[in-house]
């Protein structure tokens, strides 16, 4: 793929799902079901989301957000291009029946390349899958059809559902194995805070700081430490909405971790190690060799710290439109990443742009 002009992109958008519209993809029964009764397609995501008076700033999590309020998005902020993610398909890997779980993700890519896609050259996408644990081979053919078919740039996880063990597990091996035939990436996004400690934790913000940064430190705890990245060195993986501060306790805590805690690995599963080297040592390694990425929001304050620690390499700006965001809040946050005096201008260039390009396999023009 082939970007004109891209200017900035934006690695992480998110799309205002139209449940009508994706029914209408789903085959007859769901049809036939939604006349009765209309429905949403996916569940919910857990009990955290729901139950809270929550002031956010005008116009966040708009439902009425359409591929012309994205251009328009694009236009005002001054971004070229954007990589849309779901909103309400995040928590489809709770769908514990198979063949709603097959019918509603294959449904949404249809939707998603046909409304966004097919729209406009500034849309790209990623494919939801149907939850490994419930048919892997079904999620593997649907990456493989969406990257081949639909033009999509890889597959996104969620970094915790419902009844799904941790990423590195087996269970996702059929989707990797295909994700590495493609040479596709994939992209781990947070969302799903249910079942992870949290609970009951009120208010709000507390399990929303919380959640996006545990389940990504989870996420890359259970790739690096069950050899993954070896297993499948054609795959570039992402972590989304996270910032870039859980990396850096990662790398340190993995370390001490690491030092005092070496499994026996009796069935050469597990990380291997170079000779010296320490977790930090291959991750950064892995980041070096562009196969860890990580996005990042325009204001964060250990932006600078983290491209100290591991380079400018795997961090990429996005813009998480239209969820707790809005043009003007994203304006000020582009804003404040050009004007940080801890970045340089090449690392500027390649947040905004490069970073991105590569992790999706965009060609830049």
């Amino acid at each position: 793929m082939t970007v004109e002009k891209p200017g900035i992109i934006d690695a992480d958008g998110h799309v205002a799902e139209d449940s009508a519209a994706i029914i209408a993809r789903m085959p007859e029964a769901y049809r036939e079901k939604a006349k009765l009764q209309p429905f949403n397609p996916f569940p919910p995501f857990d009990h955290l989301h729901a139950g809270h008076l929550v002031d956010m700033p005008p116009g966040a999590f708009n439902r009425k957000v359409g591929p012309q309020e994205w251009l328009a998005f694009l236009d005002e902020v001054g971004i070229g291009t954007t990589m849309l993610y779901p909103t309400a398909g995040v928590a489809s890997a709770n769908i514990v029946n198979p063949d709603w779980a097959v019918d509603a993700t294959r449904a949404y890519n249809d939707w998603l390349s046909e409304t966004y896609l097919k729209r406009s050259p500034r849309f790209y996408g990623l494919a939801l899958l149907p939850q490994a644990l419930i048919d892997p081979q079904a999620a593997a053919a649907e990456l493989r059809r969406a990257v081949t078919k639909l033009g999509m740039c890889g597959a996104v996880l969620p970094s915790n559902s419902l009844h799904a063990p941790p990423l590195g597990t087996p269970t996702y091996f059929p989707v990797y194995e295909a994700a590495n035939d493609l040479g596709c990436c994939v992209a781990i996004h947070g969302g799903v805070h249910g079942n992870m400690g949290m609970d009951g934790l009120d208010p709000y913000a507390a399990v929303h700081a919380i959640g996006h940064p545990l389940g990504q430190m989870i996420s890359l705890a259970s790739l690096v430490f069950n050899g993954v990245l070896e297993r499948f060195p054609k795959i570039r993986f992402g972590f989304l909405e996270g910032g870039v501060a859980w990396l850096l306790f990662c790398l340190e805590r993995f370390d001490r971790s690491y030092d005092t805690h070496v499994m026996r690995d009796l069935r050469g599963s597990y990380l291997k190690l170079e000779t010296g080297e320490k977790v930090s040592d291959y991750i950064i390694r892995l980041v070096k060799g562009r196969r860890i990425f990580v996005g990042c929001e325009g204001g964060e304050p250990l932006i600078g710290k983290a491209v100290q620690m591991v380079g400018n390499e795997p961090f990429m700006y996005s813009s998480d439109f239209p969820h707790e965001v809005n043009a003007a809040t994203c304006k000020k946050e582009l804003a404040e990443l050009v004007e940080n005096e801890g970045l340089s201008d090449q690392d500027k260039n390649v947040i905004l742009q490069r970073n991105a390009a590569e992790f999706y396999g965009l060609r830049l023009d």
